[in-house]
């Protein structure tokens, strides 16, 4: 082996020295023996536009390596690999993923060595993974490209800029006709605007987008100094004597008045407000948040308040003033969502709060938000895994956190958790728990797999309930909802396939998504299932994909069928397989 080893070194520096590489494509010669591999492979961008190049960069180039890129199971472009850095024309067909795999071949063998996904799309809202920024201190150049670097090695395409800005009912501070350098939030953090101004040019750079965070009925203690009338605001009376409050702990720089949606001079304040940040900062739009159901309000004339009623008239009157930017309204724990989906928010988003425990819970929002909005938009989910532990320092739970995201994404929905730190509570500075190395790796896998894959997962098709059986025992299967001890089946159709996602709650400690204090175990690892489908069309091909296995790369599967009985079997599951079936 040592042997071999040297001559094929001197074959290969003869070829450097004979052809020469780029200074900034530099030949990274890695001899490959026996031994498995990994390669580390990323894209220049989160999302690219149709006709837009995509930049691949790997951190060795092992000999005998081969790239192909799939969409779905599909090759669509294969080459060796020679550099690495090398870029790819995508087709320009929009709103299509596309999986790269890196891959060496051996008797009779092949082993994936690394994968990347590839999110084609010229608008964002279409997939959208929502991260966020919390922190804005001073922050050098470097350190704010690390950040966005990062969440670009994710895929994520949008950024919630949580608590940004300086009071809720004045968002961006002014020193005479510019912003001022600085300013205290709510929480009595410094935000400096460069570090603001900066996160949004880098975030650009990469394609993410930047939405601004605010509520659309808050104002500090101070609000009459700023021009705001006690006329606007909305009381716990009738007789206007007790404006609303939203207590925050103590020492915080104010408590946040509720003012009236509705009313039609608290909007224009507002919306005035909002043309300063966007004449000085380039956000993309407003991510609009509310506090959820929590009281019976007045308006100052004594007539009841409903505020769910309200959030329809704010939006529409938000899209009419600011055409072009984007918009999205938190929907508390669904609190009003049927009245925000029925308005131009270019997503759906829901924080999920108790009696929403289950994983049930989690797939019954996102499959109502999509009914409610016609089957136009996606969700995103602000979901706290692992919430009491984060009461202390300490690291996320894993196998909680792959659990929750697997149902996430089987169901076409993606989950707001990401940021300078992963989040594990609603106050989105706090980074009490770290992501340990085991869970990023994972994580990477799990979004690459969301990207890849997002024209099964979030594209069309309709749910249904397949019969699926376990053809050797090795397995109990239910049909969703999940049941304790069992694999859940999830069933997905169009005309000409049909998708089966398998969910593993075999080891599940409880069916609680947020498992609130780190409880839940890694599920034992099945292999080989032999699964049988009743189906009655003409099957072409079966093959198989899980974030779990290779990376998410594709594996064509055998398959029989006896009348109506489809046969097959699973290579592996640990939390999440994902089965389709292509009929002619």
């Amino acid at each position: 082996m040592v042997k071999e080893n040297n001559i094929q070194f001197i074959f290969i520096m003869l070829l450097v020295l004979l052809f020469g590489c780029k200074k900034d494509e530099p030949f990274v010669y890695v001899p490959v023996d026996d031994d498995p591999i990994q390669i580390d492979i990323s894209t220049n961008l989160a999302r690219y536009s149709p006709g837009e190049q995509v930049v691949f960069t790997v951190d060795k180039v092992p000999v005998d390596i081969k790239i192909r890129i799939k969409h779905l199971n599909e090759i669509i472009h294969e080459e060796n690999l020679i550099s690495t850095t090398w870029i790819w024309s995508p087709p320009i067909t929009d709103f299509k993923g596309y999986m790269a795999e890196l891959y060496r071949t051996g008797d009779n063998t092949e082993e994936i060595v690394g994968t990347v996904a590839v999110d084609v799309s010229s608008n964002w809202t279409k997939f959208p993974r929502y991260g966020f920024l919390s922190k804005y201190g001073y922050l050098n150049e470097s350190q704010i490209e690390g950040v966005i670097g990062n969440l670009k090695n994710y895929h994520i395409n949008a950024l919630q800029y949580y608590d940004w800005h300086n009071k809720h009912h004045s968002p961006l501070k002014m020193e005479g006709a510019s912003p001022a350098a600085s300013w205290v939030d709510i929480a009595g953090n410094t935000v400096y605007f460069e570090t603001v101004n900066n996160y949004i040019q880098v975030a650009k750079s990469k394609n993410m987008a930047s939405m601004f965070y605010n509520l659309l009925y808050g104002a500090w203690d101070d609000f009459a100094v700023d021009g705001i009338s006690t006329e606007w605001m909305t009381f716990n009376d009738a007789n206007h004597q007790n404006i609303n409050k939203f207590y925050l702990p103590e020492g915080w720089e104010s408590d946040i008045l509720i003012t009236n949606p509705g009313n039609q001079h608290w909007q224009n304040y507002i919306f005035q407000k909002t043309q300063l940040v966007y004449d000085f900062l380039d956000f993309d739009g407003w991510h609009v948040d509310q506090l959820g159901d929590f009281g019976t309000f007045y308006n100052y004339d004594g007539n009841r308040v409903l505020m769910d009623n309200e959030f329809k008239g704010f939006l529409n009157q938000l899209k009419t003033t600011f055409p072009e930017k984007r918009m999205v309204l938190n929907a508390v724990n669904q609190f009003g969502q049927e009245q925000i989906l029925n308005t131009a928010v270019d997503f759906a988003y829901t924080e999920v709060w108790s009696p929403h425990e289950g994983f049930a819970d989690l797939a019954d929002i996102i499959r109502d938000n999509y009914s409610s909005s016609n089957g136009e938009l996606k969700t995103v989910l602000a979901a706290y895994v692992n919430y009491n532990l984060a009461n202390n320092p300490g690291v996320f739970n894993t196998p909680g956190v792959l659990l929750a995201d697997a149902v996430i994404f089987a169901f076409g929905g993606v989950h707001l958790e990401l940021g300078e730190h992963m989040l594990g509570k609603e106050y989105f500075p706090d980074d009490n728990l770290l992501i340990n190395q085991d869970l990023k790796t994972k994580l990477l896998e799990y979004y690459d797999f969301l990207v890849a894959y997002q024209n099964l997962l979030r594209d069309g098709g309709v749910f249904n309930n397949p019969v699926v059986n376990s053809g050797d025992g090795k397995i109990n299967l239910n049909n969703w909802p999940p049941m304790a001890s069992k694999v859940s089946v999830v069933g997905k159709e169009w005309s000409d396939k049909q998708v089966i996602h398998l969910l593993n709650f075999t080891d599940a400690i409880n069916l609680n998504w947020r498992d609130t204090n780190g409880e839940q175990h890694v599920p034992g690892l099945k292999e080989q299932m032999l699964i049988q489908v009743q189906f009655d069309k003409t099957v072409t091909n079966v093959w198989f994909a899980s974030p779990d296995v290779k990376g998410g790369s594709t594996q064509s599967l055998d398959f029989s069928k006896n009348g109506n009985v489809l046969s097959f079997k699973v290579p592996e599951l640990r939390y999440w397989s994902m089965i389709v079936i292509e009929c002619g």
